[in-house]
C-alpha cells in the first residue's frame, strides 16, 4: 500500500493537505474502505511574501513527516493513527464504565476507585493525557493518604493498593484498543501491600467469653454464632429460619452472601444449631434483627466482662472461626471454601496465625540437656 501527500484548492485560496492510501484499507473500527486522512494543515496557493513562503515550506515539511511515518504504519498494519479520536475521548467515562461491570464483592472498591481518581484528575481527563509521569504522579498522590470521605481519614496503603489498582487494571484494556499508544500497564509499578494482622479470639479466650454475661443476650448469641460459623454480621442479621435445614449432624445454612452475592450452603454444627433455640416461621429472621451501631456499644463491655483486652470487633469473630479451624487441623482449602473465599490467597493470611501457634507450641517442652 503507498500513501501519498496530496493537496485540494480550497475557495479561500489555500491548500488543504491530506494523505491518499492506495488502494485503501478496512477501517478497523468501521469496517468501511478508507482512503483519506485530512492533516487539518494549509499552504498558500500563490504565496505573496516570504513569510507565506516559509509557512509553505515547514507546512509541507511537517506533511511529509507525517506521510512517512503513516507509510510505515500501514506497512506494519498498526493503522494507530485512526484512533487519534477516540485518544481524545474521556478516560473517566471509560473508568466509570468498566467499575460499573463489576457487580460482585468488588464493587465498591470499583466505585471509590473512580472517585479517588476523578479527586484527582478531573471529570475532563482525557486519554490523550494518559502519561508515564502522571501514572506515578498519580501512584503517590495515593500514596500520601488522601481522603475525600466525609469522616477526612486518609486511607490506609492497602486502601491505597485497591484503589490504585482498579486505575491501573484500565491500562491494559485501553492499550490493547488502541486507546492509548503505550503500554503504561507494564511501565507503572503498583503499591505494595503491608501486612495486616486479622485479630481473633483463642479458643480459651472464646470458651471464656462464652462463660461471661451479657446484658444482651440476642447480641452475645449472635457474637457467639459467628465464631461457630465464620458468618459475617450482615449475613448473620438477614438470616431467616427458612433458611436453615437438615437434622442432628447434618445442618446447613442455604444463603446469599451479603459482600460477595453468591449463593452458599454452608454446613453448620450441632453446637451452632442448639444456639439458636426454638424454631420459628420461615420468614421470621433468626435474629430477630439486629442494630450495628447497638452492637458497637454492647460489645466493648462484654470484652470486658471476659477480660479480653484485644480490639475485637463483630468481625473478629469471623477471624476467630478460619483461626479456630485451621489450628484444628482443617485444610485450607476447606475453611476457604466455609469462608466463601473465590480465592485460597484471601485465606493464607489466617496461616500465618497458625505458624506462630505452632512455634508457641514447639516452645512449650522445656527439658535440661545439660551433659547430655
Amino acid at each position: 500500500m503507498n500513501v501519498k501527500l496530496r493537496k485540494r484548492l480550497l475557495a479561500t485560496g489555500k491548500n488543504s493537505l491530506f494523505l491518499d492510501y492506495y488502494p485503501g484499507f478496512l477501517h478497523p473500527d468501521t469496517g468501511k474502505l478508507t482512503r483519506f486522512e485530512f492533516l487539518d494543515l494549509h499552504t498558500f496557493e500563490n504565496p505573496k511574501n516570504e513569510i507565506e513562503r516559509n509557512h509553505n515550506r515547514q507546512t509541507n515539511a511537517l506533511a511529509e513527516n507525517v506521510r512517512a511515518m503513516r507509510q510505515l504504519e500501514v506497512q506494519n498494519k498498526r493503522f494507530g493513527f485512526i484512533s487519534d479520536e477516540k485518544r481524545n475521548g474521556s478516560f473517566v467515562d471509560y473508568f466509570r464504565k468498566a467499575a460499573a461491570k463489576n457487580v460482585g464483592s468488588n464493587f465498591d472498591n470499583w466505585q471509590m476507585g473512580v472517585r479517588y481518581f476523578i479527586s484527582y484528575a478531573g471529570e475532563d481527563f482525557r486519554f490523550s493525557d494518559l502519561t508515564l509521569s502522571f501514572c506515578e504522579e498519580y501512584r503517590d498522590y495515593m500514596l500520601s493518604g488522601p481522603s475525600i470521605n466525609r469522616r477526612k481519614k486518609p486511607i490506609s496503603v492497602n486502601t491505597a493498593v485497591s484503589y490504585f489498582g482498579k486505575f491501573r487494571a484500565m491500562l491494559k484494556p485501553a492499550f490493547k484498543a488502541q486507546l492509548i499508544t503505550t503500554n503504561l500497564r507494564e511501565m507503572v509499578d503498583g503499591i505494595k501491600s503491608e501486612e495486616t494482622h486479622r485479630e481473633h479470639l483463642s479458643l480459651t479466650e472464646f470458651k471464656r467469653l462464652i462463660r461471661t454475661k451479657s446484658a444482651n443476650q440476642d447480641y452475645k448469641k449472635a457474637a457467639i454464632f459467628s465464631c461457630l460459623t465464620g458468618l459475617r454480621f450482615s449475613d448473620i442479621n438477614a438470616l431467616k429460619w427458612g433458611q436453615l435445614r437438615g437434622e442432628e449432624g447434618e445442618y446447613e445454612v442455604q444463603f446469599r452472601q451479603e459482600k460477595t452475592t453468591g449463593a452458599e450452603l454452608l454446613p453448620i454444627s450441632d453446637q451452632a444449631f442448639q444456639l439458636l433455640g426454638e424454631r420459628m416461621d420461615d420468614d421470621n429472621r433468626i435474629f430477630g434483627g439486629l442494630n450495628y451501631n447497638s452492637v458497637r456499644t454492647w460489645l466493648p463491655e462484654w470484652l470486658k466482662g471476659g477480660g479480653i483486652t484485644k480490639k475485637i470487633t463483630f468481625h473478629c469473630f469471623r477471624h476467630t472461626y478460619a483461626t479456630l479451624q485451621l489450628a484444628a487441623g482443617t485444610d485450607i482449602y476447606t475453611v476457604s471454601k466455609m469462608l466463601g473465599h473465590r480465592n485460597v490467597k484471601t485465606t493464607q493470611i489466617y496461616t500465618k496465625v497458625v505458624d506462630e501457634k505452632k512455634r508457641e507450641a514447639a516452645n512449650r517442652i522445656v527439658v535440661s540437656i545439660e551433659g547430655f
